[in-house]
């Protein structure tokens, strides 16, 4: 389980405040306003950004002070990362071995497989479609096995029908994983989350069961969706 035990999250002027929990296993949209906080939320559970105060915690463990590297989770960004001069086979087995000294080649191509790219471990990724890129970024997340997957809009520059795909691949390949994922899309949420949590006025608030949440939205979602 994921906590936020009274934290805030403080960089100048702006703040934001989270107090609230997600099991294990949850699909989990944020969303909200450009500049409410969406994304600094994610980066505080990965570690790139400290607490103000409080806590963050997965299973009772404390997160607070641990590197990115040694929580318990994976992020995919919008540019993907992947390392232009590394084949994608060597860009997932950075997922395993930052050192590329002892990766499980056949782990690698396992995860190849699983998303659609066998065979195309040899190739760089300027000679990957976007949709293929976006693929090998989330077979590498996928690789590390860990409890928690972040996505901050890794399929934004996706067509709908390929984001669509992608995400669907995302709930099929993330097993118990929680998954967070920042969007910009009710549609996205609707197709993805069964709770969200709405990031708006210095406030991430607690996960709401999206169909509900939609059906019936706060006043700072209804400003942001326009309706």
């Amino acid at each position: 389980m994921l906590s936020f035990e009274n934290v805030t999250i403080r960089q100048g002027d702006f703040s934001l405040a989270a107090n609230w929990q997600a099991a294990a296993g949850g699909r989990i949209a944020v969303i909200g306003p450009s500049g409410a906080g969406k994304s600094t939320l994610l980066n505080a559970v990965a570690g790139f950004i400290p607490l103000k105060s409080g806590h963050i915690r997965w299973d009772g463990q404390p997160l607070d002070g641990l590197p990115p590297g040694k929580r318990p989770l994976s992020i995919l960004f919008q540019d993907q990362n992947l390392f232009p001069h590394l084949t994608v086979a060597q860009n997932l087995g950075l997922g395993l071995d930052p050192s590329l000294r002892h990766v499980n080649t056949a782990a690698v191509d396992r995860a190849l497989e699983r998303v659609g790219l066998e065979g195309l471990g040899n190739r760089r990724p300027a000679a990957l479609s976007g949709g293929q890129q976006s693929r090998a970024a989330l077979a590498r997340a996928l690789l590390r096995a860990r409890p928690m997957l972040l996505l901050d809009e890794p399929f934004a520059a996706l067509g709908p029908a390929l984001k669509a795909e992608m995400l669907a691949l995302v709930e099929e390949l993330a097993g118990p994983a929680l998954v967070l994922m920042v969007t910009h899309d009710p549609e996205d949420a609707q197709r993805f989350s069964t709770h969200t949590v709405l990031v708006a006025d210095g406030i991430a608030a607690s996960p709401a069961p999206t169909d509900a949440l939609f059906a019936n939205p706060p006043p700072a979602l209804v400003n942001y969706l326009g309706a």
